[in-house]
């Protein structure tokens, strides 16, 4: 496995390197890895166990460096056991059983964190980059809920933001319409149960994947309820879901808010929730980041490559000249008042 981390502050990589690599070496040689310093950051090659742990010590140092903690031995030392004990705990953790004789196992302290907040609270939030797992992880607790009885239905909805909701132009019945928005959920629950067995569920009502308007109006009892791609859902959308719960449900929402669909003008609904109700006994909010993804290894770098843009401030438009749109609805350059 290979990953990279990036030094949050180029400037501080001779105090968290130490004299001639000495930090780094200690943290190699704890996990028997390969670690190489270039243009502000760390490659750590390896085992990927080892690696992940590598990585974390690292993130932990630079984490204390922003606290102006200073790196020392003993310092270095405490992240070390830190990590280990953390992925013992982690590859200790019950796998989520599902059908087909199939079990799901989080792959990273983050996703067993979140997995564990999904247990022990009704109400989760999980906001991270794509291919952390928020929606495949939530969809697994789910089925093994059905399994054990603990949930009588699963109820999974997404907004269709793509179609504005509004769908009667596209050709086909309701579900013909919807069902491109849904595909996610749908290959979620195909890896974990047989196809005939999610057909016969949804046809008797114990599974629904239904876009997120479907659910105005409905009160849900005994049920798991994931929403996805939260970001993407209004204010007014996001109360209207929240308060669909019912008696013995538990619901799981979902969403990346760095990928917001919405227009400029409009607040994401997800982004409003984390505002408004932290600190709500029952619920919790679970952040998953660079380091929990577990898609291709290019998807990591892909990810911190456009969080380094959003960072600066930058976006596809960057470089761009602005348009504003005289009297007759002409648009012009901000760089062109004349409109010539």
């Amino acid at each position: 496995m290979e990953l990279t981390v990036t030094l949050e502050r180029a400037e501080l990589r001779s105090a968290l390197f130490g004299p001639g690599d000495v930090n780094l070496k200690m943290i190699r040689d704890s996990f028997n890895v390969q670690m190489f310093a270039r243009a502000g950051a760390v490659k750590i090659t390896g085992a990927a166990g080892n690696v992940s742990r590598a990585a974390t010590v690292l993130s932990t140092l630079q984490r204390n460096m922003r606290r102006n903690e200073p790196v020392t031995p003993q310092s270095i030392a405490d992240a070390i056991a830190a990590a280990a004990a953390e992925s013992q705990e982690l590859e200790a953790v019950d796998v989520i059983q599902v059908y087909n004789a199939r079990a799901v196992q989080p792959r990273s302290p983050g996703q067993r964190r979140y997995v564990e907040a999904i247990r022990r609270h009704d109400m989760v939030f999980c906001t991270g980059p794509a291919g952390t797992g928020k929606t495949y992880l939530a969809v697994a607790v789910a089925v093994n809920m059905l399994k054990t009885g603990k949930a009588r239905r699963m109820i999974l909805a997404r907004p269709a933001v793509e179609a504005g909701e509004k769908l009667g132009f596209l050709p086909g019945d309701m579900q013909a319409k919807v069902n491109p928005y849904l595909r996610p959920l749908f290959d979620a629950l195909n890896d974990m149960m047989d196809f005939d067995q999610v057909r016969r569920f949804m046809a008797n009502d114990i599974i629904e994947v239904i876009p997120l308007a479907f659910m105005r109006g409905r009160t849900l009892n005994d049920s798991v309820i994931i929403v996805d791609e939260a970001q993407n859902t209004t204010c007014l959308q996001m109360l209207m879901l929240l308060t669909r719960m019912g008696h013995g449900s538990k619901m799981i929402v979902t969403g990346d808010d760095s990928q917001v669909d919405l227009p400029e003008d409009v607040t994401s609904g997800l982004i409003d929730a984390g505002r408004r109700l932290k600190g709500i006994k029952g619920l919790i909010f679970i952040r998953l980041d660079k380091h929990d993804i577990v898609r291709h290894r290019l998807v990591q770098k892909i990810v911190e490559a456009y969080a380094l843009n959003a960072e600066a401030g930058k976006d596809s438009r960057q470089g761009m000249p602005r348009r504003r749109v005289d009297a007759a609805g002409v648009g012009l350059d901000e760089d062109d008042p004349a409109g010539v």
